[in-house]
């Protein structure tokens, strides 16, 4: 199975966050679009990604102040990213590995959909409840 196969399945949406905006909005992002991080995209081109996480780590260095800073000021910058010919198998190692909750998807440079663990555990599941499908009517019939 592949990334491609998962953003079939999930869509290739993906919401994204300018660095100049305040982590204020970039909360309210969060909220509305009922995720976990966004890609932070500058002229078109993938700057960074910022997470909840990195909201609530920097919270509690820099206080309540923080919600007037720019994404900019708080994004991870150096992104990892895969394509949607990469094995999820491969991929769910990375982010297991490197401690990744998203993964943005790119193709020829362009952002294509972002993939979260989440997502990778869901293709696994209804890939092994297929397989397992498919051997119970071959035993069925055999």
């Amino acid at each position: 199975m592949r990334i491609a196969d998962v953003l079939r399945s999930k869509g290739s949406d993906v919401a994204t966050v300018d660095p100049s905006v305040t982590v204020a909005e970039l909360i309210s992002q969060l909220a509305t679009h009922n995720v976990g991080a966004l890609p932070v995209v500058d002229e078109g081109q993938l700057v960074g990604i910022v997470s909840e996480r990195d909201v609530v780590r920097r919270l509690d260095v820099a206080g309540p102040g923080l919600l007037e800073a720019s994404v900019g000021d708080i994004m991870i910058t150096g992104v990892t990213t895969c394509a949607p010919g990469d094995s999820v198998a491969d991929i769910a190692a990375v982010m297991t590995n490197r401690r990744f909750r998203h993964l943005p998807v790119v193709v020829e440079g362009q952002l294509a959909g972002i993939v979260s663990i989440g997502d990778l555990v869901k293709a696994r599941i209804d890939l092994l409840e297929s397989e397992r499908e498919q051997l119970q009517s071959y035993i069925a019939a055999g």
